[in-house]
C-alpha cells in the first residue's frame, strides 16, 4: 500500500500526470513539491512561498497555486512565472485545495494560514480571469468534478458538509450550493476528493484514517481503509487509472508514526477520470 515513504508534514494536491507516467504531490508547510514516476525515482521542487496545487498544462509544465499567485512551472527548465496573483495582499491566507476542471478552468480554494474562522475562499481561473466564487470559507476543501462537466463539489471541512453546485456551458456555477453529503453526524471531516468515472464521490475523511466512496446522489458506498488518520486526499492514477493514490500529513501529532506523512496506493475495481487540462 505504500507508494513513496517520503513523510510529508501536510501531504496535499496528489495529481496523476499521465503524459508522464508521474504522480505529483505537495508538502504544503514545508514548501515543497514531489514527482514519482512509477519507475523512477522521487524528484523534489523546493518553492519561496506555501504552495499547494496544480493543474496539468501540458507534459511539461503545470499551473501551480500558491500563498500569492498561480504560476506556470516549466519542469524542464524549473522556471516559474507569474500567471496572477491570488490574495496576494492578504498575508492571512494561502492556497489550499484545488483541481482542474473539465472546461479547461482551474479551481483553487484558499484558507487562513491558522485556519481562521472564514478567511477563505474558492476562486476559479478560466482563460485568464480570476473571479472568487465563494467567500467565508474556513477549511477549503474536495474541489473535485462529475465527468459530465455539470457539477462541482466542494467543502469546508469545517463544516463537515461537502457540497454540489450546477455549472453551465462554459464551467461557471450556474445555481446557489446544494448540500451532496452532511457528514455531521458522523463526525467525518471531509479532506480533499475525486471523482471517478461513474460520477461517484471518493472523500478524503481527516481522522478517520479512510478514503470513502459517494453515490452521485450522496449515498455512502464503501471506504479504503489506510494505516495512518490523517489521509488528506485522494487520486487516481496508473495506466489504467484504477489505482487509488492517497496523500496523508503528521501536522499536530505528537507522536507520529514512520508512516504518517507518507503517500499510499492501492488498486481498486474502479476507473478514475484522467485529469483535465487548464487552458490559459
Amino acid at each position: 500500500m505504500m507508494f513513496d515513504e517520503t513523510r510529508c508534514e501536510l501531504g496535499e494536491g496528489p495529481l496523476w500526470h499521465p503524459g508522464r507516467q508521474s504522480l505529483f504531490w505537495f508538502d504544503i508547510l514545508n514548501r515543497r513539491m514531489y514527482e514519482r514516476p512509477l519507475d523512477g525515482e522521487t524528484r523534489r521542487r523546493d518553492f519561496d512561498d506555501l504552495t499547494s496545487a496544480a493543474g496539468i498544462i501540458d507534459d511539461n509544465r503545470l499551473l501551480v497555486a500558491s500563498e500569492k499567485a498561480l504560476s506556470v512551472l516549466d519542469l524542464t527548465s524549473g522556471t516559474l512565472e507569474t500567471v496572477t496573483a491570488l490574495e496576494a495582499d492578504n498575508p492571512v491566507t494561502r492556497s489550499n485545495d484545488g483541481r482542474a476542471d473539465p472546461q479547461g478552468g482551474f479551481w483553487i480554494g484558499t484558507m487562513g494560514k491558522q485556519a481562521q474562522p472564514k478567511a477563505g475562499s474558492i476562486w476559479r481561473f478560466h482563460r485568464g480571469e480570476l473571479r472568487r466564487l465563494f467567500p467565508q470559507i474556513t477549511i477549503t476543501n474536495s474541489i473535485c468534478f462529475s465527468p459530465d462537466g455539470q457539477t462541482a463539489y466542494f467543502a469546508d471541512t469545517a463544516e463537515a458538509v461537502i457540497q454540489s453546485v450546477a455549472l453551465d456551458g462554459d464551467g461557471w456555477p450556474a445555481s446557489a450550493p446544494q448540500v451532496f453529503a452532511d457528514l455531521r453526524s458522523e463526525g467525518l471531516n471531509p479532506d480533499g476528493a475525486v471523482v471517478d468515472a461513474e460520477g461517484c464521490l471518493w472523500s478524503a475523511q481527516w481522522g478517520a484514517s479512510r478514503v470513502a466512496r459517494y453515490a452521485p446522489d450522496g449515498r455512502f458506498l464503501e471506504a479504503i481503509e489506510f494505516p495512518v488518520g490523517q489521509i488528506s486526499c485522494p487520486a487516481f492514477g496508473g495506466a489504467d487509472l484504477a489505482t487509488l493514490f492517497a496523500t496523508s500529513a503528521h501536522e499536530g501529532l505528537a507522536q507520529p508514526g514512520d508512516q504518517d506523512g507518507c503517500v499510499f496506493a492501492t488498486p481498486t475495481r474502479f476507473r478514475g477520470q484522467a485529469e483535465h487540462r487548464v487552458i490559459l
